[in-house]
């Protein structure tokens, strides 16, 4: 993958779980990885103690999803610190709560989809122009085996707005293919981060196992290897708004 050295990818949510595989991964191959972050600086900064330790090259960013001026000068940053950005990965989201449906109110309908639907969108106004000077560029969107299946116990919030990023990366895909930008998404399946250890307990886990044909949960480094597919102009120049799915067999479209 010679055609990734070199290159500049901002990951957001890559302080821990896939963001940080992507971005170790990246760097491992020759690109220049801005690692964004919310609130876990100390986690953020051994990623890119990690990159740098390997003779990559790295910074953290910080920003809060949920504020589009801090998107903003999350994307600038990146730009003063490297002039330019090729690969957008779009991987910062969160489940937030699982709340049954009677439990539902409209500040969490909020919180989940600012967190998950519109932040990913805000990263894609930002980082587009800048694309288009370019004369082209790589989005890779993450979503979610969950909006495929509806998601786990409560979750529907999550799964909907991850089914959203799904369809948006289809629309994107159109529209900016004229640019020479190409937008695709990576949907993970059950994968052992601290996301699980957050939102699930251990008798979920094992539920989703069980319905695994794989008979496990993934780690963060098995969902590398489409995101490396789909930064690569050389291996994915011709694949344009897809949902590449990694689950172990868990859905199977």
């Amino acid at each position: 993958m010679e055609d990734l050295r070199n290159k500049t990818a901002l990951v957001t949510g890559a302080s821990t779980g896939i963001g940080a595989a992507v971005a170790i991964a990246f760097a491992a191959r020759g690109m220049r990885v801005a690692v964004h972050y919310n609130s876990s600086a100390d986690a953020a900064n051994q990623v890119v103690e990690t990159i740098r330790a390997a003779g990559g090259s790295a910074f953290a960013v910080q920003a809060d999803v949920r504020d589009t001026a801090a998107i903003r000068d999350c994307v600038q940053r990146t730009v003063t610190e490297f002039g330019r950005i090729d690969v957008l990965v779009n991987n910062a989201g969160s489940l937030v709560k699982r709340v049954p449906i009677a439990e539902f109110d409209d500040a969490l309908f909020d919180e989940v989809l600012h967190v998950n639907a519109r932040s990913v969108l805000a990263f894609c106004r930002e980082t587009v122009p800048l694309m288009r000077q370019q004369r082209g560029g790589n989005i890779i969107n993450v979503t979610s085996v969950a909006a495929r299946t509806g998601g786990g116990p409560a979750a529907y919030l999550y799964a909907g707005a991850k089914g959203f990023v799904s369809t948006a990366t289809h629309g994107l895909a159109k529209e900016l293919v004229g640019d020479r930008i190409r937008v695709n998404a990576v949907a993970p399946g059950v994968i052992q981060t601290p996301f699980q250890d957050r939102f699930s307990t251990p008798a979920m886990l094992e539920n989703f196992r069980a319905g695994i044909p794989m008979g496990r949960l993934g780690e963060p480094e098995e969902c590398v290897g489409a995101f490396l597919f789909l930064a690569s102009e050389q291996l994915s120049g011709y694949v344009t708004g897809q949902v590449i799915e990694v689950n172990g067999g868990q859905y199977m479209p």
